[in-house]
């Protein structure tokens, strides 16, 4: 009997089901993404990279730094809090809200809530439990939402305030979100180290930043050269131990600022539609809220939105 057919389409069914899971179901997901709007903003997210930062994406990746950083923040969750952001004029129906929300706020601590506002009420509560306070809360004028807080490991440690999704990577070529995690991951390292002469003095010498950092050193993207006639602004303000012998001084090469600049343009903070960030909504809270990490983020003010990981070692 001629197997030859049968073997064919085999081979055909199982070429094809590859390719349509690993090519065209991928393009059909991410491969038409498109810039999007920040919550509740409304501007026009991602933008691309200055020239020179991208110019410190070809350095980053010529370095192999994604092979000990990521730039893909995880998230495990959403939870939210409950926010009183008018009190109103009907003080004490709002009392008796308060008592139904927090039974156990003594009389005092229900009129300190009212002195002033915005207060965090609850926290920590499901979507459903939230909107069901927030709807409790809001009488006699006072009004009351629902903040979406992302929650995971990686936010609790300062690394992001939301998830990264593939909007973030929009207009990154290659993408470079690694996978280890020999160093701190990097989505938001912009936003954490602004400053682009720290990176470049930890490029030159990384435990001089950062004690017991497992990062090796840079020195080859830097040049010694004798100071003419007056020191250099760009050169790096290094200590005793590491600065050269006098009359010389270290310039950083064109390669270590673009890699700098590429570092401080790493941020993924904006709130989305697809990853809802919330922040603090207010300096003055009954409880104390747990650091989102999200420097000059905006706040995700609906309460139906719904929340689904360069060198720096």
């Amino acid at each position: 009997m001629n197997y030859g057919p049968l073997l064919f389409l085999a081979a055909f069914f199982a070429l094809a089901s590859s390719w349509l899971g690993l090519v065209l179901t991928p393009q059909i997901q991410i491969g038409r993404l498109d810039q999007t709007n920040t919550v509740p903003a409304g501007v026009t997210y991602p933008v691309a990279r200055p020239g020179l930062a991208r110019e410190g994406l070809q350095v980053y990746r010529a370095n192999g730094c994604a092979y000990c950083h990521s730039q893909q923040v995880g998230q495990t969750g959403t939870m939210c809090d409950v926010v009183l952001t008018e009190a109103g004029t009907n003080r004490e129906a709002l009392l008796v809200a308060l008592r139904k929300v927090r039974p156990s706020l003594s009389e005092a601590e229900d009129q300190n809530l009212l002195a002033s506002v915005p207060k965090t009420i609850r926290q920590g509560l499901t979507k459903e439990s939230a909107d069901s306070a927030a709807k409790t809360l809001s009488v006699g004028g006072a009004k009351a939402i629902a903040w979406i807080r992302p929650v995971g490991a990686d936010i609790a440690r300062g690394w992001g305030n939301r998830r990264s999704v593939a909007e973030d990577f929009l207009y990154d070529f290659p993408v470079m979100p690694g996978s280890q995690r020999i160093g701190p991951d990097l989505a938001n390292v912009g936003l954490r180290l602004p400053d682009a002469k720290w990176h470049l003095l930890h490029l030159y010498a990384p435990r001089n930043q950062v004690r017991d950092s497992a990062m090796p050193t840079y020195r080859f993207l830097f040049a010694k050269r004798r100071i003419e006639r007056s020191p250099s602004p760009e050169a790096l303000a290094l200590p005793a131990g590491l600065a050269p012998e006098r009359g010389y001084e270290i310039l950083p090469k064109r390669e270590a600022v673009a890699l700098a600049s590429y570092l401080t343009s790493l941020g993924s903070s904006a709130p989305l539609f697809v990853a809802p960030v919330s922040v603090a909504a207010a300096a003055n809270t009954t409880t104390n809220a747990p650091e989102t990490n999200a420097p000059g983020g905006a706040a995700v003010t609906s309460t139906n939105a719904t929340g689904t990981n360069a060198p720096a070692k």
